[in-house]
C-alpha cells in the first residue's frame, strides 16, 4: 500500500492522530498494551510483533493492526523500522 492510500485509509477509519515512528536496530520493547487501536504502514526496515505467542514480521508496504488492550512485544530487524502509524481513541465502556 503507498502512503497516500494508507492516510486515507486511516482517515475513512477515523483514526485521528498520524505520526511516523522510527526505531533503531536492535529496539526492543517487551510486552505491554496501548490504550488506543493502532493502524500503521511500514515505510521502511522491519518490526517483529508477538502477540499471544504468535510472532510475525512486517517490512516496507505492510500494514498491521492492533486493537487496544492488546499484549504485545516488538522488536525493530536488523535495520531498524520506520513506520506511520494512525492512533484511534477508544469509548471508555
Amino acid at each position: 500500500m503507498n502512503p497516500q492510500a494508507f492516510e486515507a485509509l486511516l482517515n475513512s477509519e477515523h483514526f485521528n492522530e498520524i505520526t511516523t515512528i522510527d526505531r533503531p536496530a536492535g529496539y526492543q520493547l517487551g510486552e505491554h498494551q496501548h490504550p488506543f487501536d493502532a493502524c500503521a504502514l511500514v515505510t521502511g526496515g522491519q518490526i517483529t510483533l508477538v502477540v499471544a505467542g504468535v510472532s510475525t514480521t512486517y517490512a516496507a508496504g505492510d500494514v498491521f493492526r492492533l486493537a487496544a488492550g492488546t499484549p504485545h512485544l516488538e522488536c525493530a530487524g536488523p535495520h531498524g523500522v520506520t513506520y506511520r502509524v494512525g492512533r484511534r481513541a477508544v469509548a471508555a465502556s
